[in-house]
């Protein structure tokens, strides 16, 4: 079983950043490929980005590339998640996930993650 909590999400002008967290217990964390996904309203949840379980390799949704940069820190079981230049359409609950699978693994696909986190919302208003 492994928990996950995120921190981070909150109000902020359009082009302003934020960095999301997302600590881990209850397992070896570097067994587990991480991600972020988000959700608004009436629509699905949808990836942003991917890390592998040692973070040598990322993938990222095409709406976030050169935008978001997702990083990881295995002694301190965290995923990070940090969020340049924000649009409104950005706004979301984003959830992070993990994926216990092979090393240089990023998956895309919600289904294949394990466990997820409640979720931290990000509004991008002026």
């Amino acid at each position: 079983q492994v928990q996950l909590v995120e921190s981070g999400g909150g109000l902020v002008q359009p082009g302003g950043s934020l960095r999301l967290s997302c600590a881990a217990s209850g397992s070896i964390f570097s067994r587990y490929a991480m991600g972020w996904f988000r959700q608004t309203p009436g629509k699905e949840r949808g990836f942003v980005a991917a890390i592998s379980r040692g973070g040598s390799r990322t993938d990222y949704a095409d709406s976030v590339k050169g935008q978001f940069t997702i990083s990881r820190d295995n002694a301190k079981n965290t995923v990070y998640l940090q969020m340049n230049g924000l649009k409104p359409e950005d706004t979301a609950v984003y959830y992070c996930a993990a994926k216990r699978g092979a090393i240089m693994e990023t998956p895309k696909d919600g289904n294949e993650y394990d466990y997820w986190g409640q979720g931290t919302q990000v509004t991008v208003s002026s």
